[in-house]
């Protein structure tokens, strides 16, 4: 055992051994997605926390090098929806370079431009309160102005560069 952690420690130099390591939390997936003059703009996340109830507040982690998030972040509203196990198809197509991210998927739109991913497990509508450089990632602090949510639908997980179902014990 020892041998294994400290394999692991010392892998901390390589960003593919550490990127792994990361993979192995699960969490969950999801559309980040708001109407700018009118089109769909989004990606997907996997990192997400709930940060404060009063007031309601979440952080995501989006990487700095991103093409959308410069777009994005212009929207009045955020929509930040948790995928759902059985659309693990648009997990793929959100994180893609593809040109339409948005090809064969429903969102609702929010009076704040928000898109919120129908048949997803819970369904946020929010502002941007604040974003501050980590690293190489943005982070995202998100205030919740609205929100709704299915805890009979259960969420995709990104586990160890794969996508998962939640398994009841």
């Amino acid at each position: 055992m020892t041998e294994t952690v400290s394999a692991a420690i010392s892998g901390i130099d390589d960003p593919g051994v550490l990127r792994r390591g990361f993979t192995l939390y699960p969490r969950g997936v999801m559309a980040v997605a708001s109407l700018i003059d009118g089109e769909p703009v989004g990606l997907a996340v996997s990192a997400f926390v709930s940060v404060s109830l009063e007031p309601p507040l979440m952080l995501i982690c989006i990487d700095a090098q991103s093409r959308t998030w410069p777009v994005l972040r212009t929207a009045g509203g955020i929509g930040v929806s948790v995928i759902a196990e059985d659309q693990a198809w648009l997990g793929r197509q959100l994180a893609s370079r593809r040109t339409d991210r948005f090809a064969g998927t429903e969102f609702d739109a929010s009076e704040s431009g928000a898109l919120l991913l129908a048949g997803s497990t819970a369904r946020f509508d929010c502002t941007i309160e604040s974003e501050s450089v980590a690293g190489d990632h943005l982070m995202v602090l998100l205030r919740v102005t609205a929100m709704e949510g299915s805890p009979e639908v259960m969420p995709l997980l990104w586990h160890d560069s794969e996508f998962r179902r939640v398994h009841e014990l």
